[in-house]
């Protein structure tokens, strides 16, 4: 059977009157909706963006958001299971209309930042609408805008496209616009295939906290500014590290420090997992998940900077973006249905033998931004917490500063301001 091709390039053909009622899901999107629709975990993700200044009026955030996101259709799909079976494989549906009054709700009690974010991150969005939201969030100073939705509808890289979409940037700093979406990719050739196969095994050591995820949800950040990170980047005497290998490093280091590594001889080392964007370069701005993970190895031993040089030469390995998108390949070319090979390479891809845990980075990649005359001072990314791991760890760069965060559910939430702050500690003594 020929699949369904997507929205975008029915748009693109003219074709708009033939878009189907419902359209199978690709095979990652699909994987992501099965988490939560199966009982497994709930899958909201989300991005939280803090400003210095007034707050914007909730008809005014409603306006703008319509004039703002409009356009983007995928805004408009709702996710859904056939009525064939539980087992029957997924699809999106897409919606007439773009309705702000459904995204965007009245203002909440005025709880503590941290723990409405926590809240909402452990609230589902259902099927009864396109499952995204944008709160309006109070805040020291100022106020702060909660973006989240299902993560089979948005990755990291989309909520940082409708962020800067709805934000204002200096006339020098373009904001990058909604482009026409290409289709799926075609299947993998037979290297790319063997690559991806080559990348399931073993790799990784269960850590102490591994173990059920409950249904509570807990954050914790510090920030680092744009010159400590800086300064931590130019810490190797061979060359300027990433900003994702300082944060990668720091983090070994953080777990190393909280204890958490695990002390059993003969296991495998610590293996982070570690999404790769695999957008082609006229895609900047497609919203949907378009990436991979591959696993980096963290050095839990040595000091700070043997860390960042360990890291940073792992990750710079151009066979790394090779791998994802061979793993992009081989996922977007799997059958639309369920068996039980697939429902084995989940459960171990879920599994702490596969990573130790997930650390996701992601930046801007702009200058000053504002909500009318709020600016904007940091980002902090939310991603869902996948079965079996309580604890993610990310960093989000915004232009003067980094945002390192730790979602943990309930029973765990004593690691998250540790490993945070330790996270911060690590990236400093780099600068000393």
């Amino acid at each position: 059977m020929t699949p369904h091709p997507s929205l975008p390039e029915l748009a693109s053909s003219g074709r708009t009157a033939e878009r189907p009622a419902a359209f199978a899901m690709p095979p990652l999107d699909a994987w992501l909706y099965r988490h939560q629709s199966s009982g497994a975990v709930c899958m909201t993700a989300g991005v939280l963006a803090r400003f210095e200044g007034p707050a914007p009026s909730l008809p005014g955030l409603r306006e703008l958001a319509r004039r703002r996101w409009g356009a983007y259709e995928r805004l408009r799909w709702t996710p859904g299971a056939p009525a064939t079976g539980s087992g029957a494989w997924p699809h999106w549906t897409p919606g007439a209309e773009f309705d702000p009054g459904q995204h965007i709700p009245d203002s909440p009690s005025p709880a503590a930042l941290e723990a409405r974010t926590a809240q909402l991150l452990a609230h589902p969005l259902g099927p009864a609408r396109p499952p995204w939201q944008l709160h309006l969030l109070p805040a020291p100073d100022g106020f702060a805008l909660l973006l989240r939705a299902h993560h089979a509808l948005l990755d990291g890289v989309s909520f940082v496209t409708l962020l800067r979409d709805l934000l204002d940037a200096p006339a020098a700093v373009p904001g990058q616009r909604m482009r026409p979406g290409a289709g799926e990719p075609a299947g993998p050739p037979r290297l790319a295939l063997a690559r991806a196969l080559a990348d399931l095994l073993p790799r990784a050591r269960p850590l102490p906290f591994h173990g059920p995820v409950d249904s509570r949800r807990a954050v914790a950040w510090s920030r680092v500014s744009a010159a400590e990170l800086s300064a931590a980047r130019d810490a190797l005497p061979s060359g300027r590290a990433s900003a994702n290998a300082v944060f990668l490093a720091a983090a070994a280091g953080a777990l190393r420090t909280a204890g958490v590594t695990g002390r059993l001889p003969g296991l495998p080392g610590l293996c982070a997992m570690v999404p790769v964007d695999v957008r082609a370069d006229d895609e900047g701005a497609v919203l949907g998940n378009r990436y991979a993970t591959v696993r980096v190895p963290l050095p839990a031993g040595g000091g700070p900077q043997r860390r960042l040089a360990a890291v940073d030469g792992f990750t710079r390995r151009a066979a790394l973006k090779q791998r994802a998108r061979a793993q992009a390949l081989f996922v977007s070319s799997r059958p639309r249905r369920y068996g039980l090979v697939g429902e084995v390479l989940g459960r171990y891809a879920d599994s702490p033998l596969y990573s130790s845990l997930l650390c996701s980075s992601m930046a801007t990649h702009a200058g000053p931004l504002a909500l009318g005359p709020a600016r904007l001072t940091g980002i902090a990314a939310l991603p869902p917490l996948s079965p079996g791991h309580p604890v993610a760890m990310t960093m989000a760069v915004h232009d003067t500063s980094a945002t390192v965060t730790v979602t943990t559910d309930h029973a765990h939430r004593h690691l998250g301001a540790r490993l945070s702050a330790l996270v911060r500690e690590e990236i400093l003594a780099l600068v000393v």
